[in-house]
């Protein structure tokens, strides 16, 4: 796959997605989970934090639950701040309860072929080692999504 086809595939993802479930969201403003959802809620998404220590708590307009489980069934991509490790049970818990995910995104530096293999044989869309506040001004621009 070329760098345009991989352009041109984030780009449409970033544009048809709608409602991330962020795995790992931190209150720590610090965080790159944290700035990572302020700048997706900025842009027109709709960010639902996934941490259990969190959850109940309102982040970014939303209440934050404890699991993926737990996320809207609209969820259409969850973004992944979590070790390459414990991307696979957290892919398993999102592939059985979100009707409506398209996309598996895991963040920089994270990767896990297990995962990716099971979401793609689902027709998935999935990105590793990328992240959507990087790659969303690179192809987009500065502009938020329309409604």
């Amino acid at each position: 796959m070329t760098q345009t086809d991989i352009d041109t595939r984030l780009k449409q993802i970033l544009t048809t997605t709608r409602v991330i479930g962020l795995v790992g969201l931190s209150h720590k403003s610090d965080r790159a989970s944290n700035r990572v959802a302020g700048f997706l809620t900025a842009k027109g998404y709709r960010v639902i934090g996934v941490n259990p220590g969190l959850a109940g708590k309102e982040m970014f307009g939303e209440t934050v639950v404890a699991s993926v489980a737990d996320l809207p069934e609209e969820t259409d991509m969850i973004d992944l701040f979590r070790r390459s490790e414990a991307i696979e049970p957290i892919v398993d818990e999102a592939l059985a309860n979100l009707p409506n995910l398209r996309t598996v995104w895991m963040q920089l530096e994270i990767f896990n072929a297990p995962a990716r293999a099971k979401a793609e044989a689902r027709g998935i869309d999935v990105v590793e080692d990328r992240c959507p506040a990087i790659e969303y001004p690179r192809l987009i621009g500065s502009e938020a999504l329309v409604g």
